[in-house]
């Protein structure tokens, strides 16, 4: 039997969570699809009901990048896809019209709330396999 060396025991570790990451991501896409969203698309709607919890409550767009597993372009189309949805509400930043904001809608709030118990529970089937 061969013995692994730790580069060997380092590159398996990683591609174990890749593996995880990769199952996880599918199965919260299945859970969330007939309701219309996207693991993504979920991730940035938690985000944003975590961030700004109270009604008309706005986020930087740029706060968003790095948080979501997106380029900046392709969390752009998402928030301009969300936004048509009538989930999201893009705005301005009045002091530095570089920046946008974005904010979750009503209807935005109310999916969410209505979805994070799916995405929860597939979090929590996927985990517990991945620590049995």
């Amino acid at each position: 039997m061969a013995v692994k060396t730790a580069d060997a025991r380092l590159e398996e570790r990683w591609r174990d969570i890749l593996t995880v990451h990769a199952r996880t991501m599918c199965e919260i896409d299945r859970a969330l699809h007939p309701h219309g969203l996207g693991a993504s698309d979920f991730e940035v709607l938690d985000i944003l009901a975590a961030e700004s919890p109270a009604e008309g409550d706005q986020c930087r767009v740029q706060n968003l990048v790095g948080r979501v597993h997106l380029s900046q372009s392709a969390l752009s189309r998402l928030i301009g896809r969300l936004e048509k949805d009538g989930l999201v509400k893009r705005s301005v930043c009045a002091e530095d019209r570089r920046g946008v904001w974005v904010a979750l809608t009503r209807k935005g709030r109310d999916l969410h709330a209505e979805v994070l118990p799916l995405q929860r529970s597939v979090l929590e089937r996927m985990l517990a396999e991945r620590a049995g």
